[in-house]
């Protein structure tokens, strides 16, 4: 047991010394400086995330209710549905978000009553909720942007598997065509779920060339995985039936609020990380973004913006991050370049390819163009 100490510290000691050296923070020395900030009721869960969620999954099910029928209503009329789908599109975004801060512990604590809600709000994502606990809460939250983060870009010198040709089509880039980027607005969410789940089921540790980076789970976690993942299927399936697969149900009730919603989720995803540098020191001002959207925009999406804060205080109560901001700037204010307009980011996207050469380089698929990462605190956006 001493022994295991001497060495965790060992490392620690190593970590912060190569931080020293590369000019990172780790993200364990910001939260201990800008926890005395924060008031206490900062880190307390927030219930009444719950109450929306389950007002949210309410209109899921009267608007298939409603689309149930869709089949005696006028053709002329059914445009009339298209209100009710944009309205469903922003419920399963709020599923994600809300579902996401669920599985972080900042809205309840009971973790029965956590895993059994989101197991729905992740059935609608098909993402089961062991998978995203280990993916993403224990790896990407531990090891953002770095080569052990499943979230990360494809390194050039990774073999051009399905999944990365895929990424090549779909992911915004300076090579990304105009269906593309639009195809993979409605789609990427699905195929990152895709890719993972085939990984975790189908593949040993380490073996699978589809993902950026696969990690391990333990034989019962992968058990739950694919039971969580059957219950999900059962459930489309039910749904499916319940719209008796008529095809203008389908589009009007399940395709397009789910792509919709998918698209929306997405907007806010691919600014995360996917034009940072990639580190191997945890710095949430460096391998993670913020973006400014309108204030009603992050009062309906609970501060899903502030990214970079969030990977600070991943439990922290959403409504406390400006007070996060507020103490960035006022501890690092040579550091603010991490915040950026959505817009400006999503030039960025466009205007810059996609694969890691090094951790500070990018390169196109042909490995032509050299372009480095946007550096949050010495250039522009």
């Amino acid at each position: 047991m001493a022994i295991y100490f001497l060495e965790n510290i060992l490392e620690s000691v190593e970590m912060m010394s190569h931080a020293v050296s590369t000019g990172l923070i780790p993200q364990s020395v910001y939260a201990k400086k800008l926890r005395s900030l924060l008031p206490k009721e900062a880190f307390q869960p927030d219930g009444s995330k719950l109450v929306v969620l389950l007002i949210n999954i309410a209109i899921l099910l009267s608007g298939w209710g409603i689309a149930s029928y869709l089949d005696q209503w006028p053709k002329s009329l059914l445009w009339l549905y298209l209100p009710c789908s944009v309205v469903m599109a922003n419920c399963v975004i709020l599923l994600a978000f809300i579902g996401h801060d669920l599985m972080h512990g900042s809205v309840i604590r009971n973790r029965r009553w956590v895993y059994v809600v989101t197991l729905f709000s992740q059935t609608i994502l098909w993402i089961p909720p062991t998978l995203w606990k280990i993916m993403h809460n224990r790896v990407h939250h531990n090891k953002t942007n770095s080569l052990a983060d499943p979230d990360r870009n494809y390194l050039y010198q990774q073999p051009n598997a399905l999944g990365k040709r895929v990424q090549e089509i779909i992911v915004p880039s300076s090579t990304i065509t105009v269906p593309g980027l639009i195809l993979g607005m409605v789609t990427a969410w699905g195929i990152y779920g895709c890719r993972h789940l085939v990984a975790v089921l189908f593949f040993s540790d380490q073996d699978c060339p589809h993902v950026a980076a696969q990690f391990s789970v333990k034989p019962q976690e992968k058990r739950a995985i694919a039971a969580e993942l059957s219950l999900m299927v059962l459930f489309h399936l039910c749904l499916l039936a319940y719209l008796q697969f008529d095809p203008i149900k389908l589009i009007l009730a399940y395709f397009l609020p789910i792509g919709l919603g998918y698209a929306g989720m997405i907007f806010y995803i691919y600014t995360n990380h996917m034009f940072c540098r990639m580190t191997e020191i945890n710095d949430p001002l460096v391998n993670s973004v913020s973006i400014k959207v309108p204030k009603f925009i992050d009062f309906i999406h609970y501060n899903f913006s502030y990214h970079a804060e969030h990977h600070i205080f991943p439990g922290l109560n959403s409504d406390y991050y400006p007070l996060v901001r507020a103490g960035l700037a006022k501890l690092y204010p040579e550091r603010m370049g991490y915040v950026t307009t959505a817009q400006d980011a999503w030039h960025v996207l466009l205007t810059t390819p996609r694969y890691y050469l090094t951790e500070t380089m990018f390169t196109d698929w042909t490995g032509t163009e050299h372009i480095p990462c946007p550096a949050h605190n010495s250039i522009s956006f």
